[in-house]
């Protein structure tokens, strides 16, 4: 009898160092899960990826929704990471950020991607990547995630990014990797994890929207020659349907940063949005794009820049003022590639930042202030003025002057047409 109670209470004792033992190695276990952050902006596919990185990859998800202007929905994703499985969801308020560290030094170089595009969606990367690895390094992460695909140019701007400044990061990116083959694989996957599939029609295109600009892609935009739908601008109003009488604005620059709207100074974040509610309801900043991607295919974008587009066209203004003739025409041969560099994800490179030293200095004295007439989808400048004006009335007037001298200009004409009276003899005695 004595026996047999020992030997119970010695498998009691047993059970309760295995239940012990067990939660040991749980916490454990959980102790050693690898973090990673990922860029989740609330939709299916984040959702999904979120899921995935848990359920597939073992890893603990830190999700991190940058607002940078897309309003009350990036509070809502950082409820629905929490819900989703995240074990921690940051929603970072970037907008002043976003305009005046990365939106406006990108304008002081007035560049344009390929003739049109003001790059609305390529500068918001890096922003939303210097993010994801500050909160890696504060969260402990080995690792950050992201939702773009492999066809396309943000996984390039997200990665470059990371690399540049953390080194041994670790990126996770599920569509090169993951094994679904279709939307049907995805949807499959979000209801056997009880993620909301939306039972609605969606709209036929995918949209990324920032304070500087609404882009449109896919589905019936994937063909060229289809006529983006009308229903589909968010920011401006059809021109055809726009204000019948115009409206004018003044824009005021200072140091080549426009810094107030009809006479009203305003934070950089707040400036753009004013830029775009005035511009966007003349139709303006509308642009259907087929552009090269940097991974080597070509791709239909359709885009709303409203308040960009007015910004750059009054900045032109004042720097058609203000600059000298050859330092405006060699910045301009150099903003295409700066344009490049945002584009293609190089924001932390050497080059891009050599380039912003020489385009800050040149937009120094690009002070003064634009007016622009707005109506049915144009912005028109009809005048600017500054106080470093180069312009000098009495020098080019068409009435009597005492500072030009007409009759220096035919020495002028005749020193620089020298090598091309050599080269008319030379051709003449070469022809016989």
């Amino acid at each position: 009898m004595l026996f047999q109670q020992i030997n119970n209470v010695k498998e009691l004792e047993g059970i309760k160092l295995e239940q012990e033992n067990k939660k040991t190695r749980k916490q454990e276990n959980l102790m050693s899960k690898k973090k990673i952050v990922l860029a989740y902006s609330g939709g299916l596919d984040t959702s999904i990826i979120l899921k995935w990185l848990q359920t597939e990859q073992d890893y603990e998800v830190v999700a991190f929704t940058a607002d940078i202007g897309q309003g009350d929905e990036v509070e809502e994703a950082r409820v629905k990471a929490l819900k989703t499985g995240a074990v921690a969801a940051y929603a970072l308020d970037l907008r002043e950020e976003f305009v005046t560290d990365f939106v406006y030094p990108m304008m002081r170089s007035s560049c344009v991607y390929e003739g049109y595009y003001l790059l609305g969606t390529s500068i918001a990367r890096p922003l939303i990547a210097k993010h994801m690895v500050e909160i890696a390094e504060k969260e402990g992460a080995v690792a950050i995630s992201h939702g773009a695909t492999g066809k396309g140019n943000d996984q390039v701007r997200f990665e470059l990014t990371a690399y540049a400044l953390r080194p041994d990061i670790k990126t996770v990116a599920p569509w090169r990797e993951w094994s679904f083959k279709g939307r049907a694989d995805l949807e499959a996957f979000a209801l056997e994890h009880g993620i909301p599939v939306p039972t609605t029609a969606k709209d036929p295109w995918s949209t990324d929207a920032n304070l500087l600009h609404i882009s449109y892609e896919g589905g019936v935009l994937e063909d060229p020659w289809n006529e983006p739908p009308s229903h589909m601008f968010k920011w401006t109003t059809n021109p055809e349907n726009a204000p019948d009488e115009a409206e004018y604005v003044e824009v005021e620059f200072e140091a080549g940063n426009p810094v107030a709207i009809n006479g009203e100074k305003l934070s950089p974040a707040t400036l753009l949005e004013r830029a775009n509610t005035i511009a966007g309801r003349h139709g303006v900043g509308r642009l259907d794009l087929v552009e090269n991607r940097f991974v080597g295919m070509k791709s239909r974008g359709v885009y709303e820049t409203p308040g960009g587009t007015l910004l750059y066209h009054a900045r032109r203004a004042v720097e058609s003022l203000t600059l000298d003739r050859e330092v405006l025409h060699q910045r301009d041969q150099l903003a295409p590639k700066y344009a490049e560099l945002v584009y293609n994800g190089f924001w932390y490179a050497p080059e891009r930042e050599a380039l912003q030293v020489y385009f800050d200095h040149v937009a120094s004295s690009v002070t003064g202030t634009a007016r622009l007439k707005l109506y049915k989808g144009s912005a028109t400048v009809v005048g600017r003025k500054s106080p470093f004006s180069l312009y000098d009335k009495e020098l080019v007037t068409f009435e009597a002057d005492n500072v030009y001298n007409q009759a220096d200009a035919g020495a002028f004409i005749k020193l620089n047409a020298l090598r091309l009276r050599v080269r008319a003899k030379a051709e003449a005695k070469r022809k016989g």
